[in-house]
């Protein structure tokens, strides 16, 4: 009531841009929490709520379950050949959690279980076909059949989410879902279909390439490949083609130089310099380091702690940036000047061992360049109004266009060759590594893409059209969702919706194409750098400005759609992401 009272008032049309916002976001959340129903419609609404709950938490429980409950015992080496030594390694060790204490990554016995690291292994390395039939067929059907069935939860939960919609004054699901975001389900779904249009032709030459590939190996199975030696056979043409070990690249990148190459990138594309801080604020670990950013009159404009080592007792795994505090003007100490943002970036890189430094592979680089570029956006925000400022209030497909536009940066000729030296001999990376590099970035990118693009559309499909307790099944959608996003048909008896956890137990419903939509973004912003010349420092400086004035700058407090207009000058095109994953037709 309260903000609505103030948007109700003559001060209204006084107020600032990111005020108002403020106000309208947080009377919107409101609504969609049910506050402004009446008692009996209220009262509905939170059993609606509480039974949601409910139902994700016994989802995510089957799913677990399930998981957990598929072991297979093997004591002949001969059946996992081709696994790798960390995969043998990762079998043994769960062979002697389960009881086979004497289990060894030479002799075994091994276990293989769902979990992704031993699931993916298998089915990118074994060479024994029946055993990755044995393990797909049992991934894809997870929590699918007898007590730990979720085929009927997810019924409750799409009949619940719709009743809930329609009691909020909604048409469906996705409506709720999209209430706070950049897209609506239109403009989602038109981008979905743009991009799989353009994936479609690709993805079919890719999966011909695999068996062209697969029956020069003399492979049996070469005339009908089908899901469960799609990975294995990619994976041997991947390493045919680009011979990349990522192992072998980690005395390329240490962690200091990485450091010092994402520094003076920020330097060169946002004008701010990053200097050491430590002893400036107490810290947490003696590993943890505290930075401080100072625009180029060298006053301080904020302040972030960076955690790099895996500390497997006490830290949980993955990279993540997270503030500690926002800038505020009204929570200064002085309320006249601003209270500087703080942020934390968290890490898990193998720490420095006697003299050799912290080592990292290429997807770890990419991951810091990644976690940066949300810290820059809590970071450089320009806004005084703390609840709206650098990544708080940004609409939730958003969010990860500052991220992603880093990441670029990481296959950029000058940036990679300023990082990448030898920590030995100080050798730069070949040329034929870094051509490989680029090459892998969009191999099999077609396939990858109507991967994603399947999980976003029956997303999509049963958040706004399906009807529950209709003529159709939630796999009856999946299966005619997969004949246009599929190149090779469905199996048959695929469940893979009973462990879609991103949407029935995580926060994705109706919001899973936001991988995508962020993707274009941060595709199209970097894309004004290509048209400003990449090796035209002064353009890129210019460029770089400008993106700091919008993107970085105005946090949450504009739209964020005004905001890329601001700073591209038109509307987000997937031209660019389309062009960088190699999906565009090439000219004759």
């Amino acid at each position: 009531n309260a903000f609505k009272s103030i948007k109700e008032s003559n001060d209204w049309n006084d107020l600032s841009e990111a005020r108002k916002r403020i106000v309208e976001k947080s009377i919107k959340e409101a609504v969609l929490e049910g506050v402004s129903l009446d008692d009996e419609k209220r009262e509905r609404f939170n059993e609606i709520v509480q039974e949601l709950k409910r139902l994700s938490e016994k989802f995510s429980e089957n799913v677990l379950d399930a998981t957990k409950k598929f072991e297979r015992l093997v004591t002949d080496k001969k059946e996992i050949e081709g696994l790798p030594a960390t995969a043998l390694g990762l079998a043994a060790q769960t062979a002697i959690s389960k009881g086979h204490e004497n289990a060894t990554p030479e002799n075994g016995p091994w276990i293989i279980t769902l979990d992704a690291p031993s699931y993916l292994s298998v089915m990118k390395y074994c060479q024994n076909r029946s055993l990755r039939e044995e393990v797909f067929r049992a991934f894809v059907t997870r929590a699918s059949s007898d007590d730990l069935d979720n085929t009927e939860i997810i019924n409750q939960i799409l009949k619940l989410r719709l009743e809930k919609a329609q009691l909020l004054g909604y048409n469906n699901y996705a409506e709720v879902s999209m209430a706070m975001k950049m897209a609506n389900v239109d403009k989602a779904q038109e981008l979905i279909e743009k991009l799989r249009v353009a994936a479609w032709g690709p993805a079919k030459k890719e999966v011909e390439e695999i068996k062209i590939f697969s029956k020069k190996q003399g492979a049996p199975e070469a005339g009908n490949l089908t899901h469960w030696d799609i990975s294995f056979w990619s994976e041997r043409l991947r390493e045919s083609k680009y011979d990349i070990n990522e192992e072998e690249l980690r005395p390329y990148f240490t962690l200091p130089k990485v450091m010092d190459g994402l520094f003076s990138l920020a330097n060169m594309l946002f004008g701010i310099s990053v200097e050491p801080a430590d002893g400036l604020a107490p810290v947490w670990h003696n590993d943890v380091q505290f930075y401080c950013l100072k625009d180029p009159n060298g006053t301080p404009v904020a302040y972030f702690y960076f955690d790099p080592y895996s500390r497997p007792s006490e830290k949980r795994g993955g990279a993540w940036m997270n503030e500690v505090v926002s800038r505020s003007r009204l929570l200064s100490r002085d309320n006249s000047s601003v209270r500087l943002p703080i942020a934390h970036v968290v890490c898990n890189q193998m720490p420095p061992v006697g003299d050799k430094p912290s080592l990292m592979t290429f997807r770890e680089v990419e991951t810091v360049f990644h976690e940066f570029g949300h810290a820059l956006q809590h970071m450089l925000t320009k806004q005084d109004e703390g609840l709206v400022a650098g990544i708080r209030g940004v609409e939730w497909d958003a969010v990860e266009l500052p991220s992603q536009f880093m990441e670029n940066w990481c296959y950029h000729r000058n940036t990679l060759m300023s990082i990448a030296k030898h920590y030995e001999t100080g050798e730069s990376l070949s040329e034929d590594v870094y051509q490989k590099l680029l090459a892998a970035k969009t191999f099999l990118s077609g396939w990858s893409t109507l991967r994603q693009i399947r999980f976003a559309t029956v997303d999509l499909e049963l958040h706004s059209s399906f009807i529950p307790d209709g003529s159709e099944t939630i796999y009856d959608v999946d299966q005619r969702v997969c004949s246009k996003t599929q190149v090779i048909p469905l199996f048959p008896e695929d469940r893979f919706l009973c462990s879609f956890s991103h949407i029935f137990a995580g926060g994705y419903a109706a919001g899973y194409y936001s991988y995508m939509w962020a993707e274009v973004l941060s595709a199209d912003a970097f894309s004004a750098f290509e048209d400003a010349g990449l090796n035209d420092e002064e353009a890129v400086t210019e460029t770089g400005k400008r993106f700091r004035d919008t993107v970085l700058a105005l946090g949450g407090g504009k739209a964020p759609l005004e905001v890329f207009v601001e700073f591209r000058g038109r509307e987000p095109s997937p031209e660019a992401l389309l062009r960088h994953n190699g999906l565009l037709p090439v000219p004759a």
